[in-house]
């Protein structure tokens, strides 16, 4: 946990989709601190026409590359999150040549009792994590 929603343009190949998961999932583990068999990661992907995502004003140039990121977590320290955007940003770059600039991220916040990870059991809750 957190549970990752990647939002895309469709067009994107197999390879390039594990290189994105898999750089996502290392900035969740480094800025997060969770174990790296934490991973919980579903692909949107989206005609053009059916996605918009314009720069709020802040004329952040946008391309097909964009990938919004949705993060489902219980609360996280403000200096987690933006160790997570910088992170993030800086990995996509790197390993997938996806630009910061074509990146956004939103959180969704909530609580342990909102969380069963199998078993009909609130893990969160029993203490089991």
């Amino acid at each position: 946990m957190p549970l990752l929603k990647f939002h895309v343009h469709t067009g994107r190949t197999t390879e390039e989709m594990g290189r994105l998961l898999d750089a996502a999932h290392g900035a969740m583990v480094r800025s997060f601190a969770v174990p790296e068999r934490d991973r919980y990661q579903i692909v949107h992907e989206h005609e053009a026409s059916h996605m918009r995502a314009l720069d709020t004003g802040l004329d952040i140039p946008r391309t097909e590359r964009f990938v919004l990121v949705e993060v489902v977590s219980r609360p996280r320290p403000r200096e987690q999150k933006l160790s997570f955007y910088a992170n993030l940003c800086t990995d996509l770059r790197e390993q997938c040549g996806i630009e910061p600039s074509d990146v956004m991220i939103a959180f969704m916040q909530n609580t342990d009792d909102d969380w069963s990870f199998g078993d009909g059991r609130a893990q969160f809750v029993t203490g089991e994590l």
